[in-house]
């Protein structure tokens, strides 16, 4: 961590996002212009807020005159990424460019989250930024901004301060991630103005909202539809139809591939049944290991649930991997959220 030991964490604000610029610290400005070169990593099993801030910083910092370094341990798995795995490496390389070299950590909860990529990470000065409730890193340069509807944002507000200015193909990937994580905006309400204020930035120096939609959307494979039906085909309700439960084994995996999965369209398809207001997927990853994804609508805290099992996120979005199997998990995810459902039986 960075010797001067300091941290930035907003306070934990409204539950959806309003930013100030104000709140980008100096201190990261003034980290991010320390240094020759610049290791930026992101969080395993990437998305495209984590991608599209990471490639985003990266522009930016080579433009400003640094030499940059893209880690992630991977793998890309959703289709929308999927081009962009070629500029990342999954190690750090033996010899780097300079003598003068910190660490950017991206939209992770903790430096662990990095995984496998992050051997001998911790000893680079670092800063990282994330906009995750659940962060539990202290210490450091931590810019943590819980009410940030992206990291994007974060980068997007910290490029604005340092005065240089946003080039379009920077514009597209901080859009990009914007979009993911807010669900092209979907999940945003009345609090929002600022963040539509950043997208309004962002599409008025070049970043197009239709190829971004067509980006998350499009160039899906008939077997993901067809996985997506079989999962449908499994849920089950519980506390009286407000949690929906279903899961996917590893002969689906095997037989659709990790590019069959589209948990968008299906958090999506699952979130406009009435009376829903939380969605838990268990994943077969491995015969010990599982990952779940957790999902809610406006009442529900999943990143309270996920937190229990070891895992972290959003309020209305988190995720974790945890040993054990389908059938022996998915009873123990059900009655954690007994306490979000008082007096509501499970069964």
């Amino acid at each position: 961590m960075t010797p001067e030991g300091m941290a930035f964490a907003s306070s934990p604000g409204p539950s959806n996002p309003i930013y100030p610029m104000k709140n980008v610290p100096t201190e990261l400005i003034d980290f991010l212009a320390a240094y020759d070169h610049y290791v930026i990593a992101t969080h395993k099993e990437p998305d495209g807020d984590c991608v599209g801030s990471s490639l985003a910083l990266d522009e930016w910092l080579r433009r400003t005159g640094k030499t940059t370094t893209l880690l992630s341990s991977g793998p890309f798995k959703r289709t929308e990424i999927k081009e962009y795995q070629d500029r990342y490496v999954s190690r750090i390389p033996e010899a780097l460019p300079s003598d003068s070299v910190a660490l950017v950590v991206l939209d992770c909860s903790n430096i662990e989250r990095v995984g496998e990529a992050g051997e001998g990470l911790p000893h680079y000065p670092t800063a990282i930024v994330d906009h995750h409730a659940t962060n539990a890193e202290q210490g450091g340069l931590c810019f943590l901004d819980a009410s940030a509807p992206s990291t994007t944002v974060l980068i997007q507000l910290a490029i604005e301060k340092a005065g240089k200015g946003i080039t379009q193909p920077e514009a597209e990937y901080l859009l990009f991630g914007l979009c993911t994580d807010t669900g092209f905006f979907r999940h945003l309400d009345d609090r929002s103005s600022e963040t539509f204020a950043c997208a309004s930035r962002l599409i008025a120096v070049g970043a197009n909202p239709k190829k971004t939609f067509a980006r998350m959307n499009g160039n899906k494979s008939f077997g993901s539809r067809i996985l997506i039906s079989r999962i449908l085909s499994r849920m089950k309700r519980y506390y009286g139809g407000k949690l929906v439960v279903s899961y996917e084994t590893m002969a689906d995996t095997e037989e659709y591939g990790l590019e069959g999965r589209d948990s968008d369209a299906l958090y999506q398809l699952i979130q406009s049944i009435g009376g829903v207001e939380a969605i838990v997927i268990v994943r077969q990853e491995s015969a010990e290991t599982c990952t779940v994804g957790f999902r809610s609508l406006d009442r529900v805290d999943v990143s309270r649930v996920a937190v229990q099992f070891g895992g972290g996120g959003h309020r209305q979005a988190s995720g974790l991997a945890i040993e054990g199997t389908i059938d022996a998990l998915t009873p123990k995810f059900i009655a954690a959220f007994a306490d979000q459902f008082p007096g509501i039986p499970a069964e």
